[in-house]
């Protein structure tokens, strides 16, 4: 491996050189002027990129990325692979965005239909829940959905299991029935370097890992206690209601000691899907399966005879907060869906239309 790729993979660069036959060598076949450098920061006003661990410098954007009606989840996101030309020293413009590998993504706010890229190219999601009033197995359930459905693996991630009175055991148990014994759930210290050395087995060197979950789980503290040094602002939650203040305020790659990077991100307090999930994703593949099993096909899982959700509900056998949870996404879902159908209709009408207008100005003009 040449020097330069070796300070890539230090930033989680996936190849061991220049990368397979694929998109990603006909992306650099395409700008041969130009190199590989990473988002490390995601800003209002720009983007700061890396090429190693010696750090980052801003880059100029595309002018495309500028364009006011651009989705957002066509901009770069940091764990993002830009192509850049010139000198890191104050005239870096990038050339390209490198096909994504995996991402995380979630529905924008408000209700126009819209998707937010939390972070790109991550391996390992840590998704991060108090043990106290944070502690919500629906909601983790929905941070299933988004995560896998993006091609990561989750690990769920119990903070503040040193408090007294907290009984991490039982909330293992009831997430491990709740979304299934696939997906590892860990309680730790988020102070003690000890405790959070357990998470260092999904940390190996050249691996991306990203942390989401509410403002006040931990996330900042778990970062700095994987760093080994006090990087990350950190503050503390209401007594009242567990919540906790925005001490992250943007998004930020962050190389580890163990060879691996970790990005830190602000907490969430919506997560709207984007159409583009799978319920099984979130842990309900036996819902899926039951549902399989009901006498009609259209069956509501209401009062109809012969139900097989129904069923398991009166049996205990299915949880029915968690029932009405796997309900909820389903209809939420299948929203996000039509409106991300509706988007992509209209889109193919524009660019007809663009291309008749265009044709039009051609035969008139005649431009070539």
């Amino acid at each position: 491996m040449s020097p330069r790729f070796d300070a890539l993979r230090a930033i989680g660069w996936p190849f061991e050189g220049m990368p397979p036959p694929g998109p990603w060598q006909d992306a650099m076949q395409a700008h041969p002027g130009a190199r590989p450098a990473r988002v490390i920061e995601q800003h209002r006003s720009g983007y700061i990129v890396a090429e190693g661990l010696a750090g980052g410098f801003a880059v100029e954007s595309l002018p495309d990325w500028q364009r006011p009606r651009l989705p957002p989840g066509e901009r770069p996101a940091v764990g993002d692979w830009l192509l850049v030309e010139g000198d890191a020293a104050g005239d870096a413009r990038a050339a390209a965005l490198l096909p994504r590998r995996t991402a995380i993504k979630r529905g924008a706010a408000g209700e126009h239909y819209g998707q937010q890229v939390i972070a790109a190219n991550i391996d390992i999601v840590f998704v991060v829940t108090g043990l106290d009033g944070d502690f919500n197995p629906r909601r983790i359930e929905r941070y299933l959905l988004l995560v896998q459905s993006g091609g990561a693996r989750p690990v769920v991630v119990l903070t503040k299991a040193d408090r007294d009175g907290v009984d991490d055991t039982a909330a293992r148990a009831e997430l491990t029935d709740a979304i299934g014994a696939g997906v590892p759930v860990v309680a730790v210290n988020a102070k003690d370097r000890g405790s959070v050395a357990a998470l260092e087995q999904w940390l190996p060197p050249g691996s991306t890992a990203v942390l989401v979950g509410s403002s006040g789980a931990g996330k900042s503290t778990l970062t700095n206690t994987l760093l080994g040094i006090e990087k990350m602002k950190t503050g503390a939650v209401r007594e009242s209601d567990a919540r906790g203040r925005h001490t992250t305020t943007h998004r930020a790659l962050i190389p580890l000691p163990s060879g691996a990077c970790l990005i830190d991100t602000p907490g969430m307090r919506e997560l709207k899907p984007t159409g583009e999930e799978r319920l099984a994703d979130g842990g309900f593949e036996d819902i899926e399966a039951l549902a399989g099993d009901c006498r009609f096909r259209d069956c509501r899982h209401d009062r109809e005879p012969g139900c097989a959700v129904r069923a398991a509900i009166d049996a205990g056998a299915l949880d029915a907060q968690r029932f009405a949870n796997y309900l909820k996404l389903r209809d939420e879902l299948a929203g996000a869906a039509d409106q991300l159908a509706t988007r992509q209709a209209q889109k193919a009408d524009e660019r007809v239309q663009g291309k008749a207008l265009n044709k039009r100005l051609d035969d008139k003009y005649g431009r070539h």
